[in-house]
Formats: C-alpha cells, sequence, structure tokens
C-alpha cells in the first residue's frame, strides 16, 4: 500500500507533481471554495484518471500534523492487495436511512472489509444514515466516515464523488480485500455540568421540549451572551445523550435553530424519553480523547500505512491554537511512517471500539487506521 499527499491552490495548482497515477483511490478534502472549484475537480480527474475520487467541503483539512483552512489536500492510495468501489446516493434528513440501506446493498460483497462514508453535512439525519448501513451490512464490515462541513458558516456542504462536486451527496466507498487491516476508535473528551434532564418531546433529530420547557430557551439561558451566535456558539457546548436502553451516552451538537417553533435541529437523533445534559469543553481532556482514539485504532495492526482523521468542528473553535496538539498526538500514537489526512466535520462515524457497533458522533476524534499484510 503506497500513500501520497499533494496541496492544492487556487493561485498557484498542485505545489508538486503526482507519482501515484495509477491510485485506486482518492480522498479530496478542503474549503467550500476549493471543492467547487471546477479547476480542482478538472485537475484531480487528470491527475489520478483510475481512482475513486471522493471528498467534501470541511472546516480544516488535515495534512501530516498541520490543520489548514484554504485550498484542499489530496491523499492518493495505491492499494497492492485490495480493491475500491464506490457508490453514489442522494440523500435529505427524512431519507437517510434508506439512502444508507441502499448504498451497502450496493457495496455488499463477500471480500468487504470496510466502508468509508463522505456525506452532506446540514440536510441530513446522521444517526439514520448511520443505522441504514448497519442494519444492511454483515457485524464483520467496519464502517467510519463523516459529515461534511462549512467551517462555521452552516450554510451549505458539498460532497465531492469523481467529476461533481454536490449537495445532498452520500458517498459509500468499499474497500475489499482480505489482506486489508482496518483499525477505528472514537473518544471526546467534555465535561458535562448542570442537571439532567428528560426530553419531553422531539420528533426524530429535532428537539422541542426538555423537562416540558423549550429547549431553545433553556439552551440560551445556558449560553448567556454566547446565544446570539448559535447555531456556530452551541459547538462549544453540545449534549450528552443518554437512552433508555443502556447503551453509552454519546455527543450531540446543534445543526440549526427554529426561533418559530423554538427547536433545535441536531446532527442525529433525539429519542423521547431520553436523557440529555450540558456539557463543556476540557482542553487538556479533548487531546488526551484523540490520543485515546488514536491508540485504540492502532492497536489493528504492527504498521500504519494511512491513519484517517475526522473530528468535530466544535473541537477545533475550542482549541484554537492547540488545534494541532491533537493531531501530533495521534502521530505519537501511529508512527512516524502513517500518512495522517482528515477534515473537521459536522459529524464522525466509526465505533468506539473496533467491536462496538458503529454510530454518529459529534464532538470526537475518530481515527480510522489502514495497511496492507
Amino acid at each position: 500500500m503506497k500513500v501520497e499527499q499533494l496541496t492544492w491552490s487556487g493561485e498557484t495548482g498542485w505545489q508538486a507533481p503526482a507519482c501515484l497515477t495509477a491510485a485506486q483511490l482518492v480522498l479530496v478534502f478542503g474549503d467550500r471554495a476549493a471543492i467547487a472549484d471546477r479547476r480542482l475537480i478538472d485537475s484531480v480527474s487528470t491527475t489520478w484518471p483510475l481512482a475513486a475520487r471522493v471528498g467534501c467541503s470541511t472546516a480544516g483539512q488535515i495534512r501530516g500534523t498541520a490543520v489548514c483552512d484554504e485550498g484542499a489536500v489530496a491523499t492518493a492510495i495505491q492499494f497492492e492487495h485490495s480493491t475500491v468501489r464506490m457508490a453514489t446516493a442522494h440523500v435529505t434528513a427524512a431519507d437517510s436511512a434508506a439512502a444508507g440501506a441502499a448504498l451497502a446493498r450496493s457495496l455488499a460483497d463477500p471480500s468487504l472489509v470496510h466502508v468509508l462514508i463522505i456525506s452532506e453535512g446540514l440536510d441530513i439525519n446522521g444517526e439514520q444514515l448511520v443505522r441504514g448501513f448497519v442494519e444492511a451490512l454483515p457485524s464483520t464490515v467496519s464502517v467510519t466516515g463523516g459529515l461534511s462541513a462549512d467551517g462555521e458558516h452552516f450554510q451549505k456542504t458539498l460532497v465531492l464523488a469523481n467529476t461533481a462536486a454536490q449537495t445532498n451527496t452520500v458517498v459509500g466507498i468499499g474497500l475489499y480485500g482480505s489482506r486489508l487491516r482496518v483499525g477505528c476508535g472514537s473518544l471526546g473528551g467534555w465535561d458535562p455540568f448542570g442537571p439532567e434532564r428528560q426530553i419531553t418531546r422531539s420528533t426524530g433529530n429535532v428537539l422541542y421540549e426538555v423537562d416540558g420547557q423549550s429547549a431553545l430557551a433553556l439552551y440560551k439561558r445556558y449560553l448567556g451572551e454566547h446565544a446570539a451566535d448559535l447555531p456556530a456558539s452551541g459547538l462549544r457546548f453540545p449534549l450528552s445523550l443518554r437512552t433508555r436502553d443502556g447503551s453509552a451516552p454519546v455527543v450531540r451538537t446543534i445543526l440549526s435553530v427554529n426561533e418559530a417553533d423554538q427547536s433545535l435541529t441536531f446532527a442525529g437523533d433525539v429519542p423521547m424519553g431520553g436523557y440529555v445534559r450540558m456539557m463543556k469543553a476540557n482542553v487538556d481532556r479533548l487531546i488526551d480523547g484523540a490520543v485515546g482514539a488514536g491508540r485504540v485504532s492502532a492497536a489493528a495492526s504492527v504498521t500504519i500505512d494511512l491513519a484517517l482523521l475526522i473530528s468535530c468542528v466544535g473541537r477545533r473553535m475550542v482549541l484554537r491554537q492547540r488545534v494541532e496538539e491533537q493531531v501530533g498526538g495521534v502521530r505519537d500514537v501511529v508512527g512516524a511512517n502513517a500518512t495522517l489526512a482528515g477534515f473537521y466535520s459536522y459529524g464522525e462515524i466509526s465505533p468506539f471500539t473496533p467491536q462496538a457497533r458503529c454510530e454518529l458522533h459529534n464532538q470526537t476524534m475518530t481515527v480510522t487506521t489502514l495497511s496492507e499484510r
């Protein structure tokens, strides 16, 4: 397995010529303007004509231990013993589960080892999307990925699939072959505060009331002066969600607010009867969480060729100038020979550990490691 990375900007194009022109998979992450730029799309097609070319708009792209906001980073992967297949679908929040199930069925094969998902980031129910994939795939197939982003703007996200960058698109990338080794892990690092409250009115991923009170009004009370900057400011104060089935709590962050009905829309479901609690950042624990996710994913292989890091925009907003510390912490765990790639997202898709069920997360660092034996 060989990997190369190149950086692209609208002013200079690629910073160096490509070597792996026979790569089977190219991941392209960049700011929204770059991903929409026809010059980039055409250049990726010309440079890697045999590859499945997939990517998205981000809230920052990761190259090695650096995090950048402008332009795009392309990571080309040439497998020696594995094959790649790509499938795409139109998706909205209303049909997320169906889109996930349809993509999973189109990728299904006895030799399928892993599915990487790159999805629309706003008009989506990420939890239902993941559920559609997981329920249609054998338990032996691991699933990871992320929701595209638009910096801190929350206006429009784009997903690149070969020759087009579009909204309301989800891509599933199937990786096949018995010699492929995949590791995955996800950890947070946020601290809960305040009382736990029960969800008393919700529909899917839209939250209306907790403890019989307006969800938006309650959120604004906690945010104080930061409430004027919703939904972006909500990324600093996510919710811990505990359902009644005894599963581990997951973190949910806001995608949008509706002043008319006083509701909050999240990236995943907030089911009636569940319990939520406000959370706040602990910078050192955020960095420790990233290292922990890297350690869990690295356990799958002695030698790692590629580590794909997908982390939440909210973590980046909190960490600010220390954001590269969490990436550097993953580097220390996966080793100097691994190529680090990835992006900051509106939602992360991964199991907590390789043996756990895949879920949608917010405010986590997820790490997927790839190598061939």
